[in-house]
């Protein structure tokens, strides 16, 4: 194995996969996993819906910029998305309207059509989205891993960065077992970015994760599940998406915590599935099982990607929230082309990304 490399990516979830695969083209690329296989904490614990209308305004953008490949890949069923306006949720409902793109408002009732277990009288209002979908995120994982290694990438998982130094314009990273060289190092490390830019000496960044639980729940007998819609209130306090014949229920909880291999927390569940049950006319008798992942911010609730202002050759790429899999397409592709220092692609800034909004300067 060759200890020199043109770039080494940190962290294969799909931030890392995907960059990976784009300059593997063109580099010779070393993929860095401290797991015994890619995409085992945040991709893959993802909810997996692709929703344009949702999060901060660079991610929009890059989710729009990403559907073209989605679709090339066959990597999305659709799936429509329901966002109820009950009692107290007017200014959120508002916040949506004055950024939504698509969306069409329904009745009540038409609401009900669509998920029949809704109560009557939880909610005045509704929002229909019909573009979004559910997102294949294995097809999309695996996807860019071979395209890494048919370029010519390699892979090591379980080989986790326990040292990076940066002397004369090189990178030294030591794991467990190798030690390799390289000029430009991608931290795509997930919720573990923090601790990597500490080794690398770069910082102090503000990199918080926040955990989600998961609630997997079965829905009553004699309903057919199949095609109905994710659906959530406007303040995002509860969610819920069918999948597999059972419903996803979360408490859309986003709470702080250190990088670690999460779980659910139980007090979070029963506040959401508390108010999953305010809005539908059954009773959840029993969770069946759970889950926990975690989303790493930045303050301002938008991705880092750029080469840090004081450290040479030291690229960020985190903080995607829980946006990692819809924008993944369109920020690997920017991503890709700000390592090798080229223009941004343009499809990506006709839909409106700022770069200024991704710049590592903001935070570090």
């Amino acid at each position: 194995m060759n200890p020199d490399v043109d770039i080494i990516v940190i962290g294969a979830g799909i931030a890392g996969a995907s960059v990976a695969s784009h300059l593997a083209i063109t580099h010779q690329v070393l993929l860095l996993e401290m797991e015994d296989r890619p995409g085992y904490h945040s991709t893959g614990r993802s909810i997996a819906t692709l929703e344009p209308n949702y999060g901060p305004a660079p991610i929009r953008a890059l989710t729009r910029a990403s559907r073209r490949e989605f679709d090339q890949l066959l990597a999305l069923a659709p799936r429509e998305s329901l966002f109820l306006m009950p009692l107290g949720q007017q200014a959120a409902f508002d916040r949506l309207m004055a950024v939504q793109k698509g969306m069409r408002e329904i009745s009540p009732a038409e609401a009900k059509a669509k998920f029949p277990l809704l109560r009557s009288g939880y909610h005045t209002r509704t929002l229909l989205d019909p573009v979004t979908a559910d997102i294949d995120v294995d097809l999309l994982l695996q996807t860019y891993l071979r395209k890494f290694r048919s370029s010519g990438g390699t892979l090591l998982c379980g080989q986790g960065a326990e040292t990076i130094k940066l002397t004369a314009g090189q990178w030294t990273i030591v794991t467990k077992d190798h030690t390799f060289r390289t000029r430009i190092i991608v931290n795509a490390a997930g919720a573990w970015g923090g601790r990597v830019a500490a080794l690398a000496g770069a910082g102090p960044v503000v990199l918080q994760p926040k955990r989600r639980s998961i609630a997997v729940i079965s829905p009553p007998a004699g309903f057919d599940i199949t095609n109905w819609p994710w659906i959530g209130d406007v303040a995002e306090t509860w969610y819920c998406k069918p999948q597999s014949g059972k419903l996803l229920v979360s408490p859309a909880d986003a709470a702080p915590v250190d990088p670690h291999d999460a779980y659910a927390d139980d007090m979070a569940l029963a506040e959401g599935i508390e108010r999953f049950q305010q809005a539908v006319d059954f009773e959840v008798a029993r969770v069946e099982h759970s889950w926990g992942g975690l989303r790493s911010f930045a303050p301002d609730g938008n991705p880092v990607a750029g080469y840090d202002n004081k450290l040479d050759g030291f690229f960020w790429l985190i903080g995607q929230g829980g946006y990692g899999i819809q924008t993944a397409p369109a920020l690997s592709r920017l991503a890709a082309a700000l390592v090798r220092r080229e223009d941004a692609p343009v499809d990506i800034l006709d839909e409106g990304l700022m770069l200024a909004d991704l710049r590592p300067s903001r935070v570090v």
